[in-house]
């Protein structure tokens, strides 16, 4: 199996695994942790193709939906605290990133001479 074979694998069973999560959670799941989602049965299209390709999250944020260990107060106390840094390091690493790239300079191979394209009566040479 090559790495194209591996990849494609992965994908099938990701996908697969996201799907009968997606029918579960949008069939029973979401009725149990939304009120607000009852009865919404085209809201619950909306949502496939984030489940597919978010299937961890969902099964975590549902345990936590449902077990009562969520906390409201603190629920975005974490990211908030980071945004400071995180705002500091992309100051600092965009113009080092760019700097980088600008610095590297490609050379053009010696035993290589352009050549001019020209059109004649619908002829490329």
């Amino acid at each position: 199996m090559n790495e194209a074979e591996a990849v494609f694998l992965f994908v099938k069973i990701w996908s697969a695994v996201g799907t009968v999560i997606a029918l579960v959670f949008l069939t029973v799941g979401i009725d149990r942790i939304d009120e607000d989602a009852r009865g919404a049965y085209v809201f619950r299209l909306l949502l496939i193709p984030g489940i597919l390709f978010l299937w961890p999250l969902v099964i975590w944020r549902w345990m936590i939906l449902e077990t009562g260990r969520d906390r409201w107060l603190n629920r975005h106390k974490p990211p908030r605290e980071a945004h400071f840094w995180v705002a500091v390091l992309f100051a600092v690493a965009i113009p080092a990133i760019m700097l980088l790239g600008l610095s590297q300079r490609q050379q053009w191979p010696s035993e290589f001479e352009p050549q001019q394209l020209s059109v004649e009566q619908g002829e490329i040479q």
